[in-house]
């Protein structure tokens, strides 16, 4: 994971890191409503003065945490295969959903009360689903599915199930749910389901001419 660049002896890192870990810890233990400034600043040690002028509010807090998220090596798998990619990459979104402590599923409640968390948690999946491209440029590589199969329809398709399930529907977990979908996702994209198609100016407007 990258880290931002280090003062001499690294309390600006420190303390970064302290604050943070607080802010998860808060909104895990305690939920959104007892998040503050003071509360992150008493839970990590560091003044809330130092808090405050860096973060500024609870909003930039959340955002926080979510850009050091995204600013890792994290890489999607390479299984040989576009089953074994999708159903490797919704194992590990089961795992982050499911999850204990629930760091995932409590940064996504917090999402829909702040603005700027939902900003971030947009942008951390916005780079989620780039990274991800790559399976299925690999996949339309070993002529598995069309090519030109449009990316994030297909790894949307992959995922959304299980963040639908387990989000918001609040089911129990059921283990296999990533695989399940996985499967009828690849089927669908060899079907061409989410290959990108053109529609000519004739076809569109062909019943405008009668």
């Amino acid at each position: 994971m990258n880290r931002p660049t280090r003062r001499p002896g690294g309390r600006s890192a420190d303390v970064r890191r302290r604050v943070l870990d607080a802010v998860v810890a808060q909104l895990v233990d305690h939920g959104y409503d007892a998040l503050s400034i003071d509360t992150v600043a008493a839970g990590c040690g560091v003044h809330r003065t130092t808090v405050y002028r860096r973060w500024r509010d609870v909003g930039g807090l959340l955002a926080d945490v979510l850009a050091e998220a995204a600013a890792d090596d994290w890489r999607p798998p390479d299984t040989g295969t576009l089953d074994g990619d999708l159903a490797a990459l919704n194992r590990e979104v089961f795992a982050a959903l499911t999850g204990d402590p629930p760091i995932t599923t409590a940064l996504i409640a917090a999402s829909f009360r702040s603005t700027r968390a939902a900003e971030a948690l947009r942008a951390f999946w916005a780079d989620r689903y780039d990274r991800c491209a790559v399976i299925v440029a690999r996949a339309a590589g070993r002529s598995e599915i069309p090519a030109g199969t449009d990316a994030r329809r297909l790894l949307v398709a992959a995922t959304a199930p299980l963040y639908h399930e387990l989000v918001l529907l609040r089911a129990g977990p059921d283990a296999g749910l990533a695989d399940r979908t996985a499967a009828d996702t690849a089927v669908a994209a060899r079907a061409g389901a989410f290959a990108a198609t053109v529609v000519s100016p004739d076809e569109h407007h062909g019943d405008d001419r009668r």
